[in-house]
């Protein structure tokens, strides 16, 4: 049993990692201005994957091929997803990608549905069209979405696609094999992505800070602090938790970069809020694949 003191220390842990990865957004949105989109994500995670690779490399020879191959598809997938929502923040507030990413916790049930076949409640229907009314006043103006905006709801719906492709192949044995094999996917992804207009690395010493930090505190630390403190709380508690993300982006958004706090962002962001909240809190059917708050996630 959790004594009250891990608990607090597991709350303590997880709010920290909430925090961390809502600081990825504006600090994001900063090192953008020196690198595009793929040079950024190159050098991140070519710093992760080699770290991790160095310390955990066991892990992954450990894993069957099969869950090697699985591993690879999860990490193309999500380095994909890595790499359209960096694009979309080029042109978008990190206040507003915040929130629009966060919407993969409503998509996910919705893709496991049409995928999986698993059933999914009344929750998720209201979660969903909550979602929907937050979005539209978070981010339409003139009745249409911007490009930044549309690029973002992409990404959070591979986001989705990928905790599905997770809760199908992952199991808690092979996690941490298969989180650095993903790294290292994510790591060829941007890679690639980056070879047609060359690769450059940061000119100052506050972007490479900024970068390690989003590679090794934002990125591999989190995991870890997620994975050890969720084993300590219930998921709920942890869900509620978790869900702040897109709150502490538009905080730190505002308050370090001096992005405006429009009457949007507030009841957009609140009512998107909201419907994550009400479709993470959900009972979960036994076929359903585990939250976004019960996976490791691999980066902020």
């Amino acid at each position: 049993m959790t004594s009250t003191r891990t608990a607090a220390t597991a709350l303590v842990g997880l709010l920290a990692v909430a925090v961390a990865w809502g600081s990825s957004f504006p600090i994001t949105r900063v090192v953008l201005r020196e690198m595009t989109a793929a040079q950024f994500l190159a050098v991140r995670f070519a710093i992760a994957a080699l770290v991790m690779l160095a310390v955990f490399h066991r892990a992954v020879r450990s894993l069957p091929r099969r869950v090697l191959v699985h591993g690879l598809l999860l990490g193309v997938l999500y380095g994909v997803a890595q790499l359209v929502q960096t694009v979309g923040l080029e042109t978008t507030p990190a206040s507003i990608s915040g929130f629009i990413t966060g919407l993969y916790v409503v998509l996910t049930p919705i893709c496991a549905a049409i995928l999986l076949r698993t059933p999914i409640g009344l929750r998720v229907w209201v979660g969903a069209a909550m979602a929907t009314v937050g979005l539209g006043i978070l981010a339409l103006q003139d009745l249409s979405l911007g490009f930044g905006e549309i690029v973002t709801l992409i990404s959070a719906l591979l986001y989705a696609l990928h905790i599905v492709g997770l809760g199908a192949w992952s199991t808690a044995r092979q996690a941490l094999g298969l989180s650095v094999v993903q790294i290292a996917a994510c790591a060829v992804v941007s890679v690639i992505a980056a070879a047609p207009g060359g690769y450059t690395l940061p000119a100052s010493g506050w972007t490479w800070v900024a970068i390690i930090y989003m590679a090794l505190i934002s990125g591999a630390l989190a995991m870890f602090v997620q994975s050890w403190a969720q084993a300590h709380l219930a998921p709920s508690r942890a869900a509620i938790i978790m869900s702040t993300e897109p709150v502490w982006a538009a905080t730190l958004a505002v308050i370090f970069i001096g992005e405006a706090l429009t009457w949007r962002i507030v009841v957009g962001g609140s009512i998107m809020l909201a419907a994550m909240l009400l479709v993470e809190l959900a009972p979960r059917s036994p076929t359903m694949p585990p939250g976004p708050e019960e996976l490791p996630k691999l980066t902020g």
